[in-house]
């Protein structure tokens, strides 16, 4: 398979991750966030001031790609493919029970947008919480994460000594600039190409910065 963009870390593969995770080889940790199938329900937080102004435009569109979970056949591949797993929004699929959870929690109260978000984790260890505010004037996906967030997630002591790490979903391609950042292998793999754009232009950023220092 050729990739739609790779660095000396990892590659960026665009189309249904359906069709190109049979082809993949194993990897040591999942780390994505795939729809929610809330889209229908997703109201309110556009104002300017809050880091979504500009996202009000995109509404439509979120919709239509988050207005389904992804099928257990994802999933399926995810844990046939991969040792551990950090899946956000778990709490949205039909996984299996987990003791450990990891938990973002925006200290922001009274929006009509969660005040918390839950990472689904295959680990037998305890539950881990970050907290950071939500607003994100440089937002350019609907539901993007923040970077540090995913180091967080890459850097728990159960997670920080896999090499190789693979996001089926990766929108605009914060895990393979957190993964980047910390010197870290990934894989990635984005249905839309206009954010197969998006994720290509921020890691060469990234890596850009990174060589400054």
């Amino acid at each position: 398979m050729k990739p739609y963009y790779e660095t000396p870390n990892g590659k960026l593969y665009h189309g249904n991750c359906l069709d190109i995770m049979p082809e993949l080889e194993p990897v040591d940790l999942v780390l994505t966030d795939p729809p929610y199938g809330i889209g229908n329900k997703w109201v309110g937080g556009f104002s300017v001031a809050h880091g979504w102004g500009s996202l009000k435009n995109e509404q439509e569109t979120r919709n239509l790609w988050d207005s389904e979970i992804p099928r257990q056949e994802v999933f399926d591949y995810i844990f046939a493919i991969s040792k551990n797993q950090i899946i956000w929004g778990g709490n949205y699929f039909n996984l299996p029970a987990s003791r450990c959870w990891l938990l973002w929690v925006k200290p922001e109260r009274g929006f009509s947008l969660a005040e918390a978000e839950m990472a689904w984790t295959n680990q037998d260890n305890v539950i881990r919480v970050y907290d950071r505010h939500r607003h994100n004037k440089n937002k350019v996906h609907p539901t993007q994460k923040p970077t540090n967030l995913f180091v967080w997630c890459l850097n728990q002591s159960w997670s920080k000594q896999s090499n190789l790490i693979f996001d089926p979903f990766l929108g605009s391609g914060t895990t393979a600039i957190a993964c980047e950042r910390i010197n870290r292998r990934w894989i990635g793999i984005e249905i839309s190409e206009a954010y197969c754009e998006i994720a290509a232009k921020r890691i060469e950023s990234e890596r850009k910065q990174r060589k400054m220092f």
